[in-house]
């Protein structure tokens, strides 16, 4: 029997992200001070340092450029072992310079990578009604 993947347990900052994820919607938290996205939203805002950041969450295209990677080959995490090898993917948005997010490459790990190339959002299930967001190379790269 294989135990089961980890899944997100959301709190009150966190649950309109994972809401989005499983309807396949990439949602970012965006400052109403300045109006600069963070990833993830802290009690402060990254950019402004507003300790009253009012973050609210905003479509985004998933769409960015591949900064690094690295290929999982061991998990000491349960669900995750049957998984491996697997590629985890550094990723700057193209919504903001600087807007980095980490997710698994689902075009598999033999797969050919070169810093800059192009990837675009896709969602992963984990469980029934929860997907995690991740990439794919974009075909048009």
């Amino acid at each position: 029997m294989s135990a089961l993947r980890p899944v997100p347990v959301p709190d009150a900052r966190s649950a309109p992200y994972w809401e989005a994820a499983a309807r396949h919607v990439l949602v970012l938290a965006r400052c109403g001070r300045c109006a600069a996205f963070a990833v993830p939203p802290d009690q402060t805002c990254p950019h402004c340092h507003a300790s009253d950041p009012d973050f609210a969450y905003e479509p985004v295209s998933g769409r960015g450029a591949v900064r690094s990677w690295t290929v999982v080959r061991q998990s000491a995490l349960p669900g995750l072992s049957e998984t491996v090898p697997f590629v985890l993917v550094d990723v700057e948005l193209d919504e903001q310079a600087g807007l980095r997010m980490i997710g698994r490459l689902l075009d598999g790990p033999g797969v050919s990578l070169r810093a800059g190339d192009r990837v675009r959002g896709a969602f992963e299930e984990v469980a029934p009604g929860v997907a995690v967001p991740a990439f794919m190379l974009d075909d048009a790269s």
